[in-house]
């Protein structure tokens, strides 16, 4: 049985796991922020949300949010952002006069398709940098580490 009075170690934050796992997104979501902030000026929850809805098609607020982790105020700024550049358009639900549907406008499908290249570009040279092996290991321990915690 352990003394009650042994001292923890100091934890090394370098060195432990979750803060590198952060560090490391952030460096990685920095550096493609650059990229989509230089060419359109956009900020991370207007890249987010155009992606969602490139991806999805015609979604409400609320399930853009629930999939791209961002709280409701981050989207709803983000829609009236794209919005106004005209990327994104909103029609009422024809069934619940509440919900409104978000789709993005050919500008905006258009903007999302050079991103999308730009996106696949980027991670293509990020993961260069792994060697096959390494970027099959990350990926493995994602899925691994995202099915522990209940994301599919």
């Amino acid at each position: 049985m352990e003394n009650e009075t042994t001292e923890t170690p100091p934890l090394v934050l370098e060195d432990f796991i979750p803060y590198r796992l952060n560090k490391a997104a952030e460096a990685v979501s920095q550096r493609f922020a650059s990229i989509y902030r230089e060419r359109y000026g956009l900020t991370r929850p207007e890249w987010r949300t155009l992606a969602t809805l490139g991806q999805f098609g015609v979604l409400t607020a609320t399930a853009i949010g629930a999939h791209s982790s961002m709280h409701k105020t981050k989207v709803s700024r983000a829609v009236f952002a794209l919005q106004k550049r005209r990327w994104l358009s909103r029609k009422r639900d024809d069934m619940d006069r509440r919900i409104e549907n978000l789709e993005l406008t050919p500008a905006g499908r258009k903007a999302y398709n050079e991103l999308a290249k730009v996106a696949y570009q980027f991670e293509t040279e990020l993961l260069s940098h792994l060697g096959k092996r390494g970027e099959n290991e990350l990926k493995a321990g994602l899925a691994a580490l995202e099915a522990y915690f209940g994301r599919t």
